[in-house]
């Protein structure tokens, strides 16, 4: 008897052992990229980007509920002051939060209609890029170049929102080696002249 009970403990230990190593098998990463992988995944996720756009604004509502119907953005929250105007309002157009506010007495910076024009552009890439265009068009964007194959490889254009920014909508183009060829070919012949595309 003394043997059957411990020749069936050594199987009972073996097998818990095996169960173990199992386990941990199934749980440690196998490779120092994999553990980096698994580092990051329990690190906090952080709720912005590296560079988050801060968009100033004359009228911050507006631009809010323009924002949504033409680029599809939603509204994550907003801080209404007093008076009704914007202190601050986030939005996520895609994958990327904006900020924006009203611009308020004493500010460092003004909105682009105050100016007269933007200093900066805003890249939007989408996968459907033909179909965001039409829809910023109806929703009153303003073409300021139209939407083309470029010759660096992206269909692109660009327009102005109601509020004077300026956004560039892009996607990779489709189209041959011997077009984006052309394309680069007539592009260098216009910078030579000393012209833009």
């Amino acid at each position: 008897m003394p043997r059957k009970r411990n020749a069936a403990s050594r199987a009972r230990t073996a097998r818990k052992t095996a169960a173990r190593r199992g386990a941990a098998r199934k749980t440690a990463p196998r490779s120092t990229a994999a553990r980096k992988t698994a580092r990051r995944a329990a690190q906090p996720r952080m709720p912005y980007q590296t560079v988050t756009p801060y968009l100033a604004l004359s009228d911050a509502a507006a631009a809010i509920d323009w924002y949504k119907k033409a680029f599809g953005a939603r509204e994550l929250s907003r801080m209404p002051a007093p008076n009704g105007k914007i202190m601050h309002a986030e939005i996520m157009i895609g994958d990327s939060r904006v900020m924006l506010s009203d611009v308020f007495p004493g500010s460092d910076v003004q909105h682009p209609r105050a100016v007269g024009t933007t200093t900066t552009n805003l890249l939007l890439y989408h996968r459907d890029v033909d179909k965001l265009w039409h829809q910023a068009i109806a929703a009153g964007a303003t073409v300021t170049m139209p939407l083309d194959n470029q010759f660096w490889g992206d269909r692109y254009g660009k327009l102005a929102d109601p509020f004077g920014h300026s956004w560039a909508l892009a996607f990779k183009a489709q189209m041959s080696k011997a077009e984006m060829e052309r394309k680069q070919r007539e592009a260098m012949a216009m910078f030579g002249a000393g012209t833009q595309p």
